[in-house]
């Protein structure tokens, strides 16, 4: 097959969950599928920055119509966007609706996400959605037909384990500071532990209603115990995830959670949000909360804090959980329905 993709999403110097999805795609089905050839296409502002291929099967291009002289059978949009037809069949990756759904962004951020995300529904012969709490979404928003969205959850690399000692007294969380991830329920919940527990907040401090955040932490009465580290990733992020006692992520909205996958990874016993899309990725191996209420929060909290059986037994039903979720399912899951679609072109 000749596949052309949108690359845009996979240059950032602070990967997000979106980021992470199209580097693992991007980079899977080029080695898993060497005899194929793929474009990698970008806006021009992202091209300036993307690397050169490595593997022999893939090309650089510019995502501008028409993408020639890369004639593909098949194109991918990998973040719910897709301002025209580069190719006779077409997909697309929706990760979230939740802009079109409160107020978590601005009111012109929603009004351009919404016709971007209503464009890329029209354009596509199948959607994948990362959960089927966004395929449900994409359905009832959309209009877009259930039978042609295919479910494709995200995955996670296992760690090798670690010969690092005992966890350290601290609540970690990580993502972004913003509204919508409900983190000064969590520093209201915080405040009632032990004076011997810190809180680790590891994400982009710019988030939408970050300003909020920060002074409420400003504003505590455990100040000194709560840490405010910014972006992390890499060797530093997997050291904290593995120092980590508990991992709170008590968002209000996501499409999936892939920060709940990687602490389950990391065998540290997590703390969700009774959410559809987190109830999914979570099942039966995460204390779930009501997000709204802190008072579950803190007792969650010291449950984990206080009964070290229960929170072996969360680490344990986590890391088994997280194995449940690979990158190499989901690369070879995309490519099913790549397949799928470029044969019945041709039947």
């Amino acid at each position: 097959m000749r596949i052309a993709l949108d690359a845009t999403y996979s240059v950032d110097p602070h990967p997000s969950g979106i980021t992470i999805y199209s580097r693992e795609l991007l980079t899977g089905l080029a080695e898993r599928h060497a005899t194929d050839k793929l474009a990698f296409a970008y806006r021009w502002k992202q091209f300036r920055r993307a690397p050169r291929p490595l593997l022999k099967n893939v090309q650089r291009r510019l995502l501008l119509p028409p993408l020639s002289p890369f004639r593909a059978d098949l194109f991918h949009a990998l973040n719910q966007r897709l301002d025209w037809r580069p190719a006779n069949r077409t997909v697309s990756t929706f990760h979230d609706l939740f802009v079109m759904t409160a107020e978590y962004s601005s009111a012109e951020f929603r009004a351009r996400f919404t016709e971007q995300a209503k464009r890329a529904a029209e354009h596509s012969d199948r959607i994948v959605a990362v959960s089927e709490f966004t395929a449900s979404q994409v359905t009832a928003l959309l209009g877009f037909d259930r039978a042609r969205i295919r479910v494709i959850p995200h995955g996670v690399h296992i760690p090798k384990r670690s010969e690092e000692g005992a966890r350290e007294r601290t609540v970690l969380f990580v993502g972004a500071l913003q509204q919508r991830k409900n983190i000064i329920r969590l520093v209201e919940a915080f405040e009632r532990l032990p004076r011997e527990w810190r809180l680790t907040l590891a994400g982009s401090t710019n988030g939408y209603g970050a300003g909020a955040i920060l002074q409420r932490i400003e504003a505590s009465r455990a100040r000194e115990r709560i840490d405010i580290l910014g972006y992390v990733e890499g060797p530093e992020l997997d050291r904290l995830y593995r120092r980590a006692s508990i991992f709170a992520f008590p968002s209000l909205d996501e499409g999936f959670g892939i920060p709940v996958l990687e602490a389950m990874a990391h065998g540290t016993p997590v703390l969700t949000s009774d959410r559809p899309s987190l109830r999914e990725v979570a099942g039966d191996a995460a204390l779930l909360i009501d997000a709204k209420d802190v008072d579950q929060i803190e007792q969650a909290l010291v449950r984990l804090t206080a009964d070290p059986d229960l929170a072996s037994y969360f680490s344990d039903r986590g890391l088994a959980r997280a194995k449940q979720f690979s990158w190499d399912r989901a690369v070879d899951a995309t490519y099913d329905l790549y397949r799928e679609l470029v044969d019945s072109s041709s039947a």
